[in-house]
């Protein structure tokens, strides 16, 4: 008798990938991110839901006035659900024939019970993706294999959440538009401007990803999440949506405003000040104004309009206007053109440079983004470069002063085949260069190190023509110059004689072997 066939466990990952396959070349890419993001909220909200009314059981027996009332949830940060809105009433009618309709319900029902989800839901989408129930069903089977009893994970949700904005975003990577920041770059900047307490705001928020980090950044140095708030804005409807959902389903607060718009013509957080911005603005962003638009704007005031041919200055101003004056401080990722741009962005950025508002360029690996190839910059702005103690940290004065770094050639650890990230440790090597580098120790514990890093006064700037190109400013090793040419062309040299007497030396055997067996060789 034949031993049964063992079944093999599948991992996570092998789930999540057959979640992103089930709909594949049955709908537009975006559609198949929205339906499976949505679904995936579903059941976290619905096994989140569960797990706090089997709470309410224990504690007061079953009272439905306990068990159906909205406050006893969402005072835990766990969404109410109307019993039709629920996973389980959902997976029991997943081969329904208007299972798509009950799905578009669900999400309608939820928006409408719960105030921080209004705005975010997909609305008669499910119908509208116009595939077989069995299909339908196939995914919801797919999704609910994902559970905290079959993965004991800590942070579940966020893992799945990461993963699926992560490949969705290298799956869409030829669609216009950029929804999500590689998570090493985002860890990155949060390590850099520590965003421990205060607002925290970002422009253009994506799905959210900047927020994600900072509240993990505060956890994992044993703070406390409640010390921040997030306000952001995304110009994108779906991607508005999305962000959204991404945080509400972690349970992190945030006013993203009361609905998707862009930052430049309509600014949801007006004459609001902020503690720390992080940010990721589409690169080179064309015509984002009328030539007739914001000419006069107030966030200009001192530096100049920006041109309307590219958005990468006024993204810039636009968060400067945002920091608080006194210690507001920035990290935003921009095309490297920026560095060097000409016309009117060369006078802002003249002027950005006198005020004493650039900290650190920082110029990043090429292929770190899904939706180009090109080297990016970091920079750092900040509002207040003066002596003094920040997080236990003793600084020094640095308005004189800006930090180069060049990062291009970090390029040694890949993902997904041709993706390049940063691991912990050069995070942490990247932290320490900026943080001796601000230390009041500066002398001690701070060196420029050629083809990395240097600290260049702002007279060498301004004798640049206020260039940042970091190039232009750290130590280049020419290599050729530590070669010995006439050692290497007498190597050369020496090696092309043994291998033309090696040659001949062959040849010579040959004929003689020739000669051996009656053959005549001349």
């Amino acid at each position: 008798m034949s031993k049964a066939k063992k079944t093999k466990e599948k991992k996570l990952e092998d789930i999540l990938f057959d979640c992103r396959n089930v709909l594949r070349g049955k709908v537009e890419q975006a559609d198949n991110r929205n339906a499976v993001m949505g679904l995936v909220f579903l059941k976290f909200a619905g096994d989140k839901f569960e797990a706090r009314r089997n709470e309410l059981i224990e504690e007061y027996g079953d009272n439905q006035i306990f068990l159906n009332k909205p406050a006893f949830y969402l005072a835990e940060n766990v969404f109410y659900l109307e019993e039709t809105s629920r996973w389980t009433y959902i997976t029991k009618n997943a081969g329904d024939n208007k299972i798509a309709n009950i799905l578009d319900q669900a999400m309608a029902d939820i928006e409408k019970d719960n105030k921080p989800l209004q705005g975010a839901l997909p609305q008669k989408f499910y119908s509208g993706l116009r595939v077989e129930v069995k299909t339908l069903k196939s995914l919801i089977d797919t999704v609910n294999q994902i559970s905290e009893e079959r993965f004991n994970e800590k942070d579940l949700i966020g893992r799945v959440y990461e993963y699926f904005l992560q490949h969705f975003a290298i799956d869409e990577r030829k669609e216009k538009g950029e929804f999500y920041t590689p998570k090493s770059i985002v860890d990155l900047i949060a390590e850099l401007i520590e965003p421990y307490e205060g607002k925290i705001y970002d422009p253009c928020c994506g799905s959210g990803g900047m927020f994600v980090q900072s509240v993990k950044f505060v956890e994992n140095h044993n703070g406390n999440k409640i010390n921040i708030s997030v306000y952001g804005q995304e110009s994108s409807p779906a991607t508005y949506r999305l962000a959204k959902m991404n945080l509400a389903i972690r349970g992190i607060a945030s006013d993203l405003g009361e609905r998707n718009a862009s930052s430049f013509l309509n600014d949801q957080h007006k004459d609001m000040k902020v503690d720390f911005i992080m940010a990721n603005p589409p690169f080179n962003l064309k015509n984002w104004r009328d030539e007739d638009e914001l000419t006069s704007d107030a966030r200009w005031d001192g530096y100049g309009t920006p041109p309307v041919s590219n958005a990468n200055y006024a993204w810039i101003l636009h968060m400067l206007s945002k920091l608080d004056v006194t210690n507001g401080i920035a990290g935003f990722l921009l095309a490297n053109g920026a560095l060097g741009a000409e016309g009117e962005e060369a006078n802002i950025r003249k002027m950005l440079v006198e005020n004493n508002k650039v900290e650190a360029i920082f110029v990043l690996p090429r292929d770190m983004f899904y939706s180009t190839d090109i080297s990016v910059t970091l920079w750092i702005i900040n509002n207040n470069k003066k002596a003094r103690v920040l997080n236990g940290r003793k600084l020094r004065d640095r308005e004189e002063e800006i930090l180069f770094v060049d990062l291009r050639r970090w390029n040694q650890n890949i993902y997904e085949k041709s993706y390049v990230m940063f691991d912990e440790q050069q995070i942490l090597d990247i932290k320490k260069i900026y943080n001796s580098w601000q230390s009041i120790n500066f002398e001690d514990e701070y060196s420029n190190i050629p083809e990395l890093c240097r600290s260049v006064h702002k007279n060498e700037i301004r004798e640049k023509g206020y260039s940042l190109v970091p190039s232009k400013y750290i130590e280049f090793i020419d290599r050729d110059l530590e070669i010995d040419f006439e050692a290497e062309m007498a190597k050369i040299q020496s090696d092309m004689q043994r291998i033309l007497n090696e040659e001949k030396e062959s040849q010579t055997m040959l004929q003689d072997a020739f000669r051996g067996i009656g053959y005549g060789i001349d």
